[in-house]
This record gives C-alpha cells, structure tokens and sequence, in this order.
C-alpha cells in the first residue's frame, strides 16, 4: 500500500492542468465556423427554404460565428424563381486559424395547385421489398424532404419531392444531399379518400440505385 500511495502521489505531482489559453497541453484548440441561417425549416436534417413560382426570393441572411468571434460568411448559387426545382445556396466561412466550413440552404421553388396544397403526405412509409423506412416531411405546400427515399441500405441521401397537382408525386431532377444527380419516373400513388398516401411507387433515377420499381406502404 504505501508502494501504491507512492506511485499515486509521483504520478499526480507531475500533472499539470493549467494550460495556456486555447490549448491543450502543446495542442491548439480552434473553433470551427458554426453557421445560423434565417428562415428555415429544418427537415431530415437539412435546411430549406420554400417559395411559390414567380415569387421574389431575397437572401434571407446567415450568420457564421466561431465561438465568440463573428465571421465574414460568402455565399455562393443561384434561385430562379420561375422554374420550380430545387436550386442550393452555399455559404462559407474561415475561422482566424484558416479553416474553412460551409452550409447549404436548398430553395425549393413550387408550383402547387389548389388539389394538392392542402395535403400533407408526411410519414413513415415501408419498402415492400426489404422492409426499409423512407421518411417524408412537408417543407411547403407540396413540398417534402424525404429521407432515404429509395429505401436503401447503408444511406442517409435526402432528396425534395413534390406533389403538384391532385395525387401525383414526383422527385424533381436535382443533386441529391450526397451530391448525386437524383429524378423519380414511373411514379404511381394511391390516396385515401380523406387525403392520406397509403402507398406509392417509382423509379429513382440515381447513379447508385438500380433501375426497378420500388414500392412503399404506409408505415401503421
């Protein structure tokens, strides 16, 4: 015991705890650019920004901090307000040790009519094949995030959907959370009389996909 106690006591004198400021021990601590951007709606993880075809879209504003400090943010992309689709607006930051981060905000334009705007088709919806989730959320008037929207293994790609017009749905031709150029073709819905899309089908259009059709039905 006193051997132990001895050890202890040698061990705990040469700890030394009071770093300089912003380090730990010879390393340097930095903070990363930490982005708050103005009217959003969060889905899936993402930011979005949904406006009606032939709407003005003015840069809502975002803001970059890194712990205290408040960083010049650049902001890069473009919204053409009179095609819907989904357009991306990418901010940047550099913190004062010289690294660089970055946020999306995705602008979705919509075009929705009167049979279509009122529903709200968000939910849990199960792969026949292989029992696996696809999750949407409404960002807008016909207008949803929808999370692993093939129903694959192994993936967090998100993508926007719309439905336009009475039951159709569709993924408009956009790059994808991942980067990857994603479309829907082939699609087909079947809607309760009171609103609710109890299943679908589609193609998704996607270098990492196959080409069959792939089926869901609402999660109970």
């Amino acid at each position: 015991m006193v051997t132990i106690s001895s050890i202890l006591l040698t061990a705990c004198s040469k700890d030394n705890f009071k770093y300089e400021p912003g380090h730990v021990g010879s390393s340097k601590i930095t903070n990363y650019a930490v982005f708050t951007l103005k009217n959003i709606v969060v889905a899936n993880g993402l930011s979005y920004t949904a406006i009606a075809k032939g709407s003005a879209y003015t840069e809502p504003g975002v803001e970059a901090k890194a712990g205290s400090e408040t960083l010049k943010v650049t902001t890069s992309g473009t919204v053409d307000t009179s095609t819907p689709g989904v357009y991306v607006i990418t901010y940047g930051a550099t913190n004062s040790d010289g690294f660089d981060a970055t946020a999306n905000r995705y602008v979705v334009v919509y075009s929705t009519d009167a049979s279509a705007a009122s529903h709200d088709f968000s939910g849990s919806y199960i792969r026949t094949s292989n029992q696996l989730i696809a999750k949407w959320a409404k960002i807008g008037p016909g207008v949803y995030s929808v999370l692993n929207p093939g129903g694959a293994a192994n993936t967090n790609l998100t993508v926007v959907a719309f439905n336009d017009t009475a039951n159709h749905i569709f993924i408009p031709q956009q790059d994808a959370s991942d980067g990857s150029s994603t479309k829907s073709k082939s699609e087909s819905t079947t809607v309760s009389p009171d609103g609710i899309l109890t299943r679908y089908s589609m193609i998704i259009v996607n270098p990492g996909y196959g080409a069959g059709l792939r089926t869901f039905n609402i999660s109970q």
